[in-house]
């Protein structure tokens, strides 16, 4: 399976960004898609995730009510919308996919990753 980022760029505090991830090469019926981020020198750290229904979502309290995630099933998207951008969002974001029951569970993502898509917010 491959995932496929595109969307990022460097924009300024305040400004908005949208994020697409591209899933292909198997059925992800069973999978919770989402999105990672990785600061230099730090961690990955969960952002936001979805899972194939769209009725469950959730995001990392940083994101909470600025950043919004969506889903289309039909052409295997993953979506993220980034409002309100600060210079703390930099990062390279990664998309993820991981089964439902995990990504819900014990959060443990060691599914399929992408490349990552590098967001730089300027102030």
């Amino acid at each position: 399976a491959q995932l496929r980022e595109s969307g990022g760029g460097i924009v300024f505090t305040g400004d908005s960004l949208t994020l697409s991830c591209a899933a292909s090469g198997r059925p992800f019926h069973e999978y919770a898609l989402g999105w990672f981020r990785q600061a230099p020198g730090k961690e990955r750290d969960f952002v936001a995730a979805i899972d194939y229904s769209g009725h469950r979502t959730k995001f990392a309290d940083s994101v909470k009510g600025r950043f919004t995630i969506s889903r289309d099933n039909a052409k295997n998207t993953v979506t993220l919308k980034m409002n309100k951008l600060t210079p703390e969002d930099t990062a390279v974001y990664v998309c993820g996919a991981e089964r439902t029951e995990i990504a819900w569970g014990d959060g443990r993502w060691m599914g399929y990753w992408g490349q990552g898509t590098q967001v730089t917010v300027s102030s």
